[in-house]
Order: C-alpha cells, then sequence, then structure tokens
C-alpha cells in the first residue's frame, strides 16, 4: 500500500460533491458488463477505497444497480460517482470525477472476460485535441466565451 492522498471532486454540474482519502495503489480497471453500462464506456475506471475515506459535502443519489450493489451519481447531470456493494466496508469512487485524476495509474484489470482488447491499447492511434479542431472551438468560444478543461 502507498500513502493516501486527500483528493476532491464531484460531478460535472457540481451538486455533488466529496473528499476523499485515497491509496492510488488502489486504482483499477472494471471490464464486467454491469460497470460497461453504467458509465457508457469500455471499462470503469475506479479506485477503492473504505467508505470511511469518503465525505460526501453535498450527498449523491443512489442507484440500486442490482440485488447485491448501489451506484452514487448526480440526478441532476448524470454523472456516475462509483460503485459499493451493499454490504461490505468499501467502496469505488470514478477516476474520472476527481478534480486532479492525472498520475493516477491501474494496477489491474476485474472482469477481466469482458475485456474489449482492441481498447486496451491505443497508443498507436493518432491523437487529436480539442483545441485543433475550428469548427468546435467555435462553438465553445461563441457559447461560453472559452473552451472548457
Amino acid at each position: 500500500m502507498s500513502a493516501k492522498v486527500t483528493k476532491t471532486r464531484g460531478c460535472q454540474c457540481g451538486k455533488v460533491r466529496y473528499t476523499a482519502q485515497i491509496d492510488p495503489s488502489q486504482a483499477y480497471l472494471c471490464h464486467c458488463r454491469m460497470c460497461q453500462r453504467a458509465t457508457g464506456g469500455v471499462a470503469a475506471a475506479f479506485i477503492g477505497l473504505p467508505k470511511t475515506d469518503i465525505e460526501w459535502e453535498s450527498g449523491p443519489d443512489w442507484f440500486e444497480s442490482s440485488p447485491i450493489a448501489r451506484r452514487p451519481f448526480c440526478s441532476h447531470c448524470g454523472t456516475p460517482l462509483g460503485f459499493a456493494f451493499n454490504e461490505g466496508e468499501n467502496m469505488d469512487i470514478t477516476v474520472g470525477s476527481l478534480d486532479e485524476p492525472y498520475g493516477i495509474e491501474p494496477h489491474w484489470h476485474f472482469g477481466a472476460e469482458k475485456i474489449h482488447e482492441s481498447w486496451i491499447d491505443t497508443s498507436a492511434l493518432p491523437r487529436k485535441k480539442l483545441t485543433d479542431y475550428a469548427p468546435l472551438v467555435e462553438k465553445w468560444e461563441q457559447a461560453t466565451g472559452s473552451i472548457p478543461e
């Protein structure tokens, strides 16, 4: 186990906020079909932590995703925020919901039988920056005056 660090964040719209004590070595990718459907992605990037290590400053709503687990989310903007078994002391939070998710790396794959292999190593694919796509930049600048983070 590595040293715990304090991380903050919440949902996209800011309605749900939390502070968590996380151990970066507990970051992983879940490929199970429930997580794929819950996040709309090919995998869910999670960090496991004790439920006592997260403080909800403005609480999430909870979706009973199965008879054994539930998922915190924002009912206003729809951001998925994690996963928790109904029984047990631990839960997971989504890496993408952190204010500063950079530098956190996955340490294992879970639900490996459902991995979409073609999405694992994408390092050879061409990379395009948002700022290089003029039509989108123009839309953002007209709508808000700047490009989002």
